[in-house]
């Protein structure tokens, strides 16, 4: 279990549960309060693990977790917190699941996707 030291830490942490797999990426994370007085997690994710052919669908995606972001900030873009951090943020979000989409699309065409032939 390792501490991740991505972001601010100010008053949460996300630890990591894991070891790198087959792809070299992490599984398992777990998001908590910084100060301790809750030991129980506020949000576990768990990404797939394996490839879809030979696992199954197991877990979320990074896809996933950007439209969850994706989402809530255009939730404050349409309220009282409009502001231009914001908006760049979903830009950047959005030009982050195009990329990660491009990915799929070529893994697709290439006859590779759900497998882990890179």
């Amino acid at each position: 279990m390792r501490e991740l030291t991505i972001g601010t830490q100010r008053y949460t942490k996300v630890l990591c549960l894991d070891e790198p797999g087959a792809g070299g990426a992490c599984h398992e994370y777990q998001v908590y309060p910084v100060d301790g007085q809750n030991a129980l997690a506020f949000a576990t994710v768990s990404f797939q693990n394996g490839a879809i052919k030979e696992s199954g669908v197991n877990g979320c995606y990074n896809e996933d977790l950007i439209a969850i972001v994706i989402d809530r900030l255009q939730g404050f873009q349409s309220g009282k917190f409009t502001c231009g951090e914001n908006e760049d943020a979903l830009y950047h979000l959005n030009k982050a699941l195009e990329y990660l989409r491009s990915r799929t699309d070529d893994r697709i065409k290439r006859g590779v996707e759900g497998t882990l032939v890179k």
